[in-house]
């Protein structure tokens, strides 16, 4: 699948281009991205940082959420995300799969769900996003 440069480029020069995340999927209400796990994305104990999958949830909903208010002038911002962290991973990839589960005119719901390189679900996330105007 062929992805926009607008929302590819979306990550270039930001928190989510230095964590290793490349977008694979950008839909209308889905977002397919991954991640590596490797010294950027470990916490002490060389496990996956829980924010680091944090940083990818709240990366998909948000490249997601925008792809759907572009067009009319809008973007979207990060009001509430949370996480419930089920597996550790030390190593390899991870891939995020968020799909929009509520798409209203000021805010949307995405849910995001993570997994390891064995499809083994590690993580699942909600994130709240404002649509606002484009400034």
């Amino acid at each position: 699948m062929t992805i926009d440069p607008k929302f590819s480029g979306a990550i270039q020069n930001t928190m989510a281009e230095a964590l290793g995340m490349e977008l694979l999927e950008v839909g209308d209400g889905r977002v397919v991205a991954t991640m590596p796990v490797d010294h950027r994305t470990h916490q002490p104990l060389g496990l996956l940082h829980g924010g680091a999958s944090v940083a990818l949830a709240e990366t998909v909903a948000s490249v997601g959420g925008w792809k759907l208010v572009a067009e009319q002038g809008k973007v979207v911002v990060g009001q509430e995300i949370n996480a419930n962290h089920l597996r550790s991973v030390r190593s390899g990839k991870v891939k995020a799969i968020g799909e929009i589960i509520h798409q209203g005119r000021t805010s949307q719901v995405w849910q995001i769900k993570i997994y390891d390189e064995a499809e083994r679900l590690i993580c699942i996330s909600r994130c709240t996003l404002a649509v606002i105007d484009a400034r």
